[in-house]
This record gives C-alpha cells, structure tokens and sequence, in this order.
C-alpha cells in the first residue's frame, strides 16, 4: 500500500534529538515453540515451571528479538525465580515487565533494582511515577529528580516533577523548575505548553495564554499546543480567534477527528475543556508527548516505555493508545496493536479511526473476514466515512477481489464533489482493480483522471505507460511516461523494472537487460523482476544466465500462474513466438 489512511501525525510534537534507548536484548536461540510472524505467544505456567534458569533465560532473549514483550516478561520472570540474585536477571526481567505494562509489578522489580543501583533513571522514573498516581508529590519529586542523565530523560524528569510541584498545592515552584531547565532548542515546546497547561489550571489564565501563545507561534502543526491554545481562547472570550487557530491547522491536517468536534463546540457556542484536569493527566500528556515522538524517530524502546507509563495514569488517553498501537506495528507487531485500539474509548472521537486501522491489521494477521465485517459496519453506520471505504477497498485490492475494490472505491469517488490534487490516489486504486478485472477502458479513464490532478504523479506515469506498451499501443508516449517516472524515483525496483520491460517489448533487448539487472539488484526479492531478467537475457543469447534467473525466479514463490510458465521455460526456453514473460507485472509492485 502506497498510502495508509491512518492518521499519522496524532502526537502533535516533534523532537529534533536522537532517542535513548534502553539496552536492547541479545539475540539467542530459538525455542520449541514461535508464533507465526506478528503474532505473539504467552507460555502457559506448566511450560514455565519445566524449564531451568538458563531455558527461560534463552527463551526470554528470544522473545525480545522478536519484540514479544509478554512471553519476554513471563520467561524472565521464571528465570528471575530460579536465581533471584542474579542482577542482570533482575534488570532484564524489570525492563520487560514494564515494556509489558505491568507497572504494578515493574516498580516492585524497580525497588529492588535501586538497591542494588540507586540511581538507575528508569527505575526512579518508574516509581516515581507510581508516586505521582498515588498523590504522593514529595516522594515523587524526589524520585523523579534522580532519574535524569541525558537530554530525553531531563526533559521527561523536570516537567514530571514540575506536575507533582503543582500537585502539591506549589505551581509557583512547577513553572520555576521548568523554566530554568536548558537544553536543546526543541525543549522550548515542552517548556511552554506544560508551563501553559499548569499556570491554566492554577488560575493564573493570562500568563498562561501567554505560553500557549508563544508556543503556537513556534509550531502550530504541534496538536496538543493547537488544542491548548483553542481550548484556552475559547474559555477567554476569544472563540473566534480559537477558530482562526483550529483552522490554520486544519489547512495543514484536514479533517483530524479531535480539531473536528473542537470546532464543532465552538461553532455550537461552547467551549472547550482544558486539555488536562489533574497533575495525573498532566503526567500522562509528558509522557505521551514524549512517548510518541521517540517512537517515530528510532526510540521504540524507550517510547514504549514513555507510553506505558503514560497509560498507566490515564488508561483510556486515546491518544497514547492510538501511539502504542502504531508503535507496535512499527515492530511488526499488530497483535498488540490490535489490543491498544480495543481499549480507545467508544465515544472518542479517535474510535472510528482505531477502528479503520484495527482492521488493516486483522487483515495482516489473514483474519481478512472480521476485517472487512469491521469496515462494513462502520461504513453502514457512516456512509461518508471515506477513510474507511479506502480502507475496505484496499483490503480487497491486496487479496485481489478486483471486482469488488473497484466497486468500493467509486463508493469513495461518489463522495468526491470537487476532484482535486490528494484525490489522485482513489482514481489510482480504482484504475488498478479495473486493470486487473479486465476493464481497460475503465482503467484507462481513472489513470488519466489521476494523472489530469497530479501530472507528474511517478506511480500513475509507470502504471499507465507500463500499461499502454505491455498492449502494444501508445508506444512513444508510454516510454516517455516511464522515463518520468524513473527520473522521479530511480530507485524503486518496480519502476525501473517498467522501464527494463518496455525496452523488452520493443524489441531493444540490451537496454532491456541493463535496466533488468538493476531493477534485480533494487528488488532481489520479486519473482517477476528476475523471470523478466531471464527472458532478456535468453534473447540476449545469455541462455545460461536465463535459465539460472528462471531458476531463481521459481524459488521465489510466484504466482501459479506464473510459476506454470516459468518451468516451460526452464524445460524448453522462451518460445520464439512471443516476447512476453508470463503476463504483466504489477507496476507499482503492489
């Protein structure tokens, strides 16, 4: 899929810093037992209890390559059991306990790690944080103050305990320690918003329009500071200055679910709450902010971390859990992801988006039935929802129901009243199914109308022209389309690949071949790619190369239908009567 309908940007921040990660686990190996890929494996207590110290200790380094958290955590745990001093044991089981979100747990484990070291940051984050959820703000503030050591965790430890200042009835102080806190230029956003959110619930509304003021001025792409900011406006008597800002976003990031019914309150002549209520909700906000950022930018372990703890002093906080989840499926794991977008409250405003992408990874895990009776239903009860038309209609695309994505892509078009730049993708997706159904006048009038709002569109230009000279027409024009798009994108296998084939089918067999090798090297992996790579090569007079890119194109799985026409090849070579390898190439490689 070129294209996810999942909105992305929902954290709202952005860190300019490279994330600290906490140590990774080694990797080990394998177990009697693994779970197919993405899916996760919870040993039962009877397997637990069969295997020593260094079995379970083997087993968890497993787990942790394979990014399972849980069976991680159970066979630490074991190990932990069968040599309870052991303090790299200790620290290991305490790490994957909390990457779990067993917190409860994790600061008992965290008590024991501060003995043995006592200023272990995240296990002083980690009841500190417990602390603060238990509104025990001096305990808290002492805790958090040792976890810093490096700029992410400062960051995270100073506004932590600015919230447990405030907490303790001292929002002078909170905004005091925040405010002397240096660092990296992007601190400045964290700085403002939390100052802003703590002065607001203090009382002291103007200075804190001040900071949210300022912030917005810094980033208003950074949603949290836009919904700050708009929250505060219109409970200052400024509501159509709260409009201005929502909308300034809007522009940038149509249609988020959140500035939505923000808006929608205005416009009914409410206002908006303050985006945090407690020191708690304060806490939780450092954590997701945090969280989420670390989480796009190569700190999955410590953002897992971040976020966790985020939910464990607000667990229904959808934005964490929309976070988690996709933090997930960044380590391929939707399972998990599928458990966090459960947990999104049902009359957030987020739900239907969970939904959408709940159902992308259901269809990854070939639970593709549930999958589309989830989109069905949201679709039936919001008929305009062309996020999740998209989202069916990609589903069936990748499990090539052509005829039925086809139809449920126009239901998406429908909704279309002015066609515009973004809308090329739908117009894109439908001309796929038409092709590949066998309505090539239905394909060609979508490819044009995409190409018609976005000219230079790389992926409609190969597609098309790809199209146009496998049938022998248009010749000219469809190698021209394939050269613009290989300049737009000369390194993708599929393009290139394009190009290499269209040099076949006119009958220019040695640029055919140096464009076919490179696409091999781009995508070694496509069984298409090295068959066409063996039929060049066969016309070239290479029928040793040929036969051993056929070779290697057969043990690459393709298509039955395909793979038929590979083994005559590999029986009989290429058939003198025609220069086509065995059907056409998905352009676009999806």
């Amino acid at each position: 899929m070129i294209v996810s309908t999942k909105f992305r940007h929902l954290a709202g921040v952005v860190l300019g810093a490279a994330a600290l990660c906490l140590p990774a686990t080694l990797s080990a190996q394998g177990t009697s037992q693994n779970p197919p890929p993405g899916q996760t494996f919870t040993p039962s207590a009877s397997e637990l209890a069969r295997l020593t110290m260094s079995g379970s200790y083997l087993a968890a380094r497993h787990a942790g390559t394979q990014r399972d958290a849980g069976a991680a955590a159970a066979y630490y745990r074991a190990a932990l059991r069968n040599d309870p001093k052991n303090t790299e044991l200790l620290q290991l089981a305490f790490l994957s306990v909390l990457a779990e979100g067993d917190v409860e747990e994790a600061t008992r484990l965290a008590e024991q790690v501060i003995v043995v070291d006592k200023n272990d940051k995240i296990a002083r984050l980690v009841i500190g944080v417990k602390a603060l959820k238990q509104k025990k703000y001096q305990a808290a503030k002492q805790n958090l103050t040792q976890s810093v050591r490096g700029p992410i965790t400062d960051l995270a430890a100073t506004l932590l305990a600015a919230w447990a200042s405030y907490g303790a009835n001292d929002a002078k102080s909170a905004v005091e320690s925040i405010d002397k806190l240096q660092g990296a230029e992007w601190y400045a956003l964290f700085k403002d918003l939390h100052a802003g959110l703590i002065l607001d619930l203090s009382g002291n509304r103007k200075e804190a329009g001040k900071r949210f003021d300022r912030a917005q001025k810094l980033d208003g792409s950074a949603l949290r500071i836009v919904e700050s900011y708009g929250s505060w406006l219109s409970r200052n008597g400024s509501k159509e200055e709260a409009l201005k800002v929502y909308k300034a976003f809007d522009a940038q990031l149509p249609k988020h679910p959140l500035i939505v019914e923000e808006m929608d309150l205005i416009n009914k002549g409410k206002t908006v709450p303050p985006l945090v209520d407690s020191p708690q909700a304060g806490a939780a906000e450092v954590l997701y902010g945090l969280g989420a950022a670390l989480g796009r930018r190569g700190g999955e372990n410590l953002g897992l971390v971040y976020l966790q703890l985020a939910l464990y002093l607000a667990p229904n906080q959808p934005l964490a859990l929309l976070s988690l989840a996709d933090l997930y499926e960044q380590v391929k794991n939707p399972e998990l992801a599928i458990k966090m977008y459960e947990r999104v409250p049902q009359n957030s405003p987020l739900r239907r988006n969970a939904e959408i992408q709940l159902a992308t990874d259901l269809d990854s895990l070939d639970r593709t039935d549930e999958a589309k009776d989830r989109l069905k239903k949201l679709i039936a009860e919001h008929s305009d929802d062309s996020d999740a038309i998209m989202a069916l209609g990609n589903i069936q695309r990748g499990r090539k129901d052509f005829e039925e994505c086809a139809e449920v892509y126009g239901k998406a078009i429908a909704l279309i009243t002015n066609p515009e730049k973004p809308n090329w993708l739908v117009y894109y997706f439908r001309g796929i199914c038409n092709e590949r159904a066998k309505k090539w006048d239905a394909a060609e009038a979508d490819l044009k109308m995409g190409l018609k709002l976005f000219p230079d569109q790389p992926h409609i230009l190969n597609y098309l022209g790809y199209s146009w000279i496998d049938q022998g027409i248009n010749l000219d024009e469809g190698m021209r389309m394939i050269r613009r798009a290989v300049e737009q994108r000369p390194d993708d296998g599929y393009i290139v690949d394009s190009l290499g084939w269209a040099y076949y089918r006119l009958g220019n067999y040695d640029e055919a071949v140096k464009n076919l090798e490179r696409a091999v090297e781009l995508k070694p992996e496509d069984p298409t790619i090295n068959d066409h790579l063996g039929d060049a090569y066969w016309k070239t007079g290479r029928t040793l190369e040929a036969n051993f890119q056929w070779s290697h194109a057969r043990d690459l799985k393709p298509e039955p239908e395909d793979l038929v026409k590979i083994k005559q090849k590999l029986a009989g070579g290429l058939p003198e009567e025609t220069s086509v390898a065995n059907g056409k190439k998905k352009p676009d490689g999806g």
